[in-house]
Parts: structure tokens; sequence; C-alpha cells
């Protein structure tokens, strides 16, 4: 065999196993109840905190023990067991991502991750009102609003 021939296999070896690795690390989102039927198996789900139910976290008592319950846009739900602090702000938050295994009835959590948009509602509103005062400066020929109220108290002469 010639070295190209050698060195195109070794290539050819080393982008299978480059590819395979990534395939490993592909993520995909599950539902309570397809999480369930993959017990024991590694997965991230899109949930909700469920508010009408008690969360159970106590920092004097044992401050890596946090459990409450999901709900998913399907309406299933399931007790989640989160053996690490609290995150700050959980309450607030909108959606939560949970990775973790099913172990039996309930969800064993390894990583939470919040999805809070209350931190982009102050940039939306800024951007609404920006967006409203170059509207303004575009129908007042290039004055804002400011420049409008002091041309108009400005007699012509």
């Amino acid at each position: 065999m010639k070295k190209t021939h050698i060195a195109m296999l070794v290539l050819i070896v080393v982008a299978i196993t480059v590819l395979i690795s990534f395939t490993g690390n592909l993520t995909t989102y599950e539902t309570i109840a397809s999480a369930k039927q993959k017990d024991g198996k590694f997965v991230n789900l899109i949930a909700k905190l469920d508010k009408s139910q008690p969360m159970e976290y106590d920092a004097a008592k044992d401050p890596n023990y946090l459990a409450f319950t999901a709900v998913d846009t399907l309406g299933g739900t399931v007790k989640v067991i989160y053996r690490n602090s609290k995150p700050t702000d959980m309450e607030k938050c909108e959606r939560i991502v949970l990775k973790g295994k099913m172990q039996g009835d309930h969800f064993e959590c390894k990583d939470i991750l919040l999805k809070c948009p209350s931190k982009y509602k102050d940039d939306a509103a800024a951007a609404t009102n920006a967006a409203q005062t170059a509207g303004e400066s575009a129908t007042n020929g290039g004055y804002t609003s400011a420049d409008s109220i002091a041309k108009k108290a400005t007699p012509a002469y």
C-alpha cells in the first residue's frame, strides 16, 4: 500500500470517530410521558414549575436538596429531585430545562437551566421607545419630539 492510501484511511477513521462523538452530544427535548418510557436514560425536559404544588427546600436542614413538581406543555407532571443548591429566582422563571434521568416515579435532575424573560422585558420596552422616537423623528422632518416642541414654541419672525 502506498503512504497516501494509509494516510487517507487514517483520515477516514478519524473523521468517522469525530462524527460518532458528535452524535452522542445531540440533545433532544422530551415530554414527561416520553421520558418515563426511557427510565434510566439521560434526557432533557422543557417544563414549567407547578406553583400550585409545594416546593421542598430547607437551606438550614439540607442546602443540597430541592424537590418540586414540573409540568410540561402537554400537561404531564412529575416530581423533580435536584441534589444541589436551589437556583436563584427559580419561582420567577417562565420555563425550565431539566437535564437528568427518570428514576421510577421521579425525575433525578443533574442540571437546571432557567428561562426567564423578565430580563428582556426592559430591553423590549427600551427598543419600543426608541422605535417610537425614531418614528416621530421621521414624521417631524428629522426633529425629535423634544426638538419639535421647542420648534413649535419658538415664534417665527
